[in-house]
């Protein structure tokens, strides 16, 4: 029996080393970051020549496991990185956090259809699938002319339809890339039609021609749409054929798989660029506020104090409605997922607003709680959250949500905006969701952030307060 088990513990321990090994290619902080599922994931890509599909739960770490065998290929950049257009941001901070070698310059973000200046001197270019559009042939022509060896391409579900006209663009740069990442954490494995696209980048006829694979795993039948004879393709047959036949390209991990390995909380900022005006403004009002703050004297009267916080005030409210449009984006693309249930928090009648429109665009059923709201209907509400799997959004005031409401039906948090007192954020997210960890694996705290001097130092400030 001794011997059994030090055999076993030899084993477990040439298997560490093998990966070491294996992985010893990456920066040292990336290299210590990753857990053990993350690794399987990047030497599962790598023994398919750095094609194929990850498509990990919402939360698992896809992007760092993607960067990681993006890396391993960098001798063959330039890299293309197609994503949301919310994700744009959080990808460049990904990049710069992980591969210490990039420098700001090396990475291009493509803003708009005709912005193609840095595409062919930029190691890495970042574009949004918001811009391939039939309109955008400039775009297309410089992207195709690059001719990119490495691919990934985030949230790869946005290209499930056939007829839509960036999933046509991007399959000829996906085919033709010498390795190429497709991430999703939606892989849609009852709905074979919505695989296809996917599939055909990475592995071209692999699964058949479109006929053949509608046929054999679509479920394809001839049906009447008035007086017009179509395939319907909408079905699912043969589905434990074809998730056989995707074990050979695509891996996934639930959070469930991976219980032990998890940390009790992932928190994860996600930051945006702000619209121009929206940018000045506030800007101007920063500049404002720092030349106040340089000619305060200690013997300041109560007069310059209460100007000061009339500035910073005004720069929370200018804040508020310049990142709305971002907020709202991000939302929709966290509703992509019909597996979420999600907490957004935010202070301003106007952020409230935009998140309401954004789930209500998204034809999502959600709650909502701020201020208005009478303490006995909020009990209702949260119960509604709590046992409709159909309700997937509540939508929560800082204020008004900030006691004694729980909601352990939520797997993600995210904070529209920050707040004043830094320990009010930081009991929120660690009291609104007490049972999380064990009914969910643990949460997801996202906290939306624009680029720029005067939201990053409040971030400092609260990251300074909670740490204290």
């Amino acid at each position: 029996m001794a011997s059994a088990l030090q055999e076993t513990a030899s084993l477990k321990a040439s298997q560490l080393e093998d990966v070491d090994a294996k992985l010893s290619f990456l920066p040292e902080r990336l290299r210590k970051k990753l857990l053990p599922f993350q690794e399987k994931g990047i030497i599962f890509a790598l023994q398919r020549s750095g094609r194929c599909m990850i498509a990990d739960e919402m939360g698992l770490g896809k992007t760092i496991q993607a960067i990681a065998i993006s890396y391993y290929y960098k001798n063959e950049w330039p890299l293309l990185i197609v994503v949301p257009s919310s994700l744009r941001y959080p990808w460049v901070d990904e990049m710069e956090k992980w591969i210490p070698e990039l420098s700001p310059d090396d990475i291009s973000i493509i803003q708009n259809k005709t912005d193609i200046g840095g595409i062919s001197t930029s190691k890495v270019t970042i574009l949004g699938y918001g811009l391939l559009t039939s309109d955008a042939q400039t775009l297309v022509d410089t992207l195709y002319r690059q001719k990119f060896k490495v691919v990934v391409i985030d949230e790869s579900h946005y290209m499930k339809s056939r007829n839509a006209t960036r999933s046509k663009i991007l399959l000829p740069i996906v085919q033709k890339a010498l390795r190429a990442v497709l991430l999703t954490g939606t892989p849609a494995l009852g709905r074979p039609e919505e695989l296809f696209m996917q599939i055909e980048a990475l592995f071209p006829r692999r699964f058949g021609t479109w006929n053949e694979y509608a046929k054999k795993y679509c479920d394809a039948r001839v049906r009447f749409f008035g007086k017009r004879r179509q395939w319907d393709c909408r079905g699912a047959s043969n589905l434990e054929e074809l998730h056989q036949l995707l074990n050979e390209i695509m891996i996934r991990r639930l959070k469930n798989d991976v219980l032990t390995q998890l940390p009790p909380k992932v928190r994860q900022r996600i930051p945006f660029d702000l619209p121009q005006a929206a940018a000045k403004n506030l800007n101007a009002t920063f500049a404002e506020w720092e030349k106040l703050m340089r000619s305060l004297r200690s013997d300041a009267t109560e007069s310059h104090f209460s100007e000061v916080m009339s500035l910073i005030t005004r720069m929370y409210k200018e804040t508020a409605i310049a990142k709305a449009g971002a907020v709202k984006d991000y939302i929709k693309m966290m509703l992509d997922n019909d597996k979420l249930k999600f907490l957004v928090f935010a202070h301003h009648l106007s952020m409230l607003q935009a998140c309401t429109e954004a789930v209500i665009e998204s034809k999502a059923r959600y709650i909502r709680i701020d201020g208005s709201v009478p303490s006995a209907e909020r009990i209702h509400l949260v119960n509604q959250f709590q046992k409709d799997p159909e309700t997937r959004v509540a939508i929560l005031s800082i204020q008004a949500a900030g006691q004694g409401l729980t909601f352990t039906a939520a797997t993600h948090v995210v904070f529209a905006e920050l707040y004043w007192d830094p320990g009010h954020i930081k009991q929120l997210s660690e009291h609104s969701l007490p049972d999380c960890q064990r009914n969910h694996g643990h949460p997801h705290v996202g906290y939306a952030q624009p680029q720029g001097q005067s939201h990053r130092q409040h971030l400092e400030w609260q990251e300074r307060k909670n740490a204290g």
